[in-house]
């Protein structure tokens, strides 16, 4: 019954997000609703998940844990939609707040549909360590396109932090070797859950510790730099994992 709740629930967001890009050239009126209606169909869809991963048992944390990152990344991306809604409110077809639009809507899409497939790949034991490092992938690609972005962090840290983050960058890798080494779906899922947030949080210090105040522009750009190349061989390396 979890499964389906789940998929209702998905569809119904799918449709607030269609009556979310397109309120943008309609009222506000329209657009207050198309927000409401969201931000109540995806306190839904949290709750019918997080009864699907109770469900689980506590023998499998790991899944619990793939399941509620997927939710997660559905409302963090419908928050980032809502954003650009309001940022595209009322602007001409061809402003470029228009394209931002299209594009959160795109990723909102693409992390409801991961969140489905996520929730089908856990009722099959042998898909499930697959599925879960699919949709890290995925994560981690949209964290790196944030990343790339001229978008300026709000709060900055030191270059030590970034570097103290980089060793769970080291740790994730012995992993994902270890599991590329047993195929095991357990060790696959840790390895998912384990490299999703080693790298997200490398990506955020290091984009922290380049607008330091201290740090010059020559620097902030090599450090930038070696962000992404280190973000692009590490998912280079779960792509392997994945063919093996």
């Amino acid at each position: 019954c979890c499964r389906e709740n789940i998929l209702k629930t998905a569809k119904a967001l799918v449709e607030d997000t269609k009556l979310l890009v397109s309120g943008a050239a309609s009222s506000q009126d329209k657009l207050a609703q198309a927000a409401q209606s969201s931000a109540n169909t995806i306190t839904q869809l949290a709750e019918v998940v997080k009864l699907g991963a109770a469900s689980l048992g506590s023998d499998d944390p790991e899944t619990q844990v793939v399941l509620i990152n997927a939710i997660k990344d559905v409302a963090k991306a419908l928050s980032d939609l809502i954003g650009a809604t309001k940022g595209a409110a009322s602007k001409p077809a061809d402003d470029p707040s228009m394209y931002q639009l299209k594009g959160a809507a795109k990723v909102m899409v693409t992390n409801v549909t991961s969140l489905l497939k996520t929730v089908k790949a856990v009722e099959d034991e042998a898909t499930r360590g697959t599925r879960a490092l699919e949709a890290t992938i995925e994560y981690i690609k949209q964290e790196l396109t944030v990343f790339q972005s001229s978008h300026v962090p709000e709060k900055t840290s030191s270059p030590e932090e970034s570097i103290r983050m980089t060793k769970g960058i080291t740790m994730a890798t012995a992993k994902a070797v270890a599991a590329g080494n047993s195929c095991r779906q357990e060790d696959v899922i840790a390895t998912a859950n384990l490299s999703r947030k080693a790298v997200a949080d490398m990506l955020t210090a290091c984009k922290q510790a380049s607008y330091h105040p201290d740090v010059s522009e020559e620097v902030r750009e090599r450090a930038l730099r070696f962000g992404t190349e280190c973000t692009l061989g590490y998912l280079e390396l779960l792509e392997h994992v994945l063919l093996v």
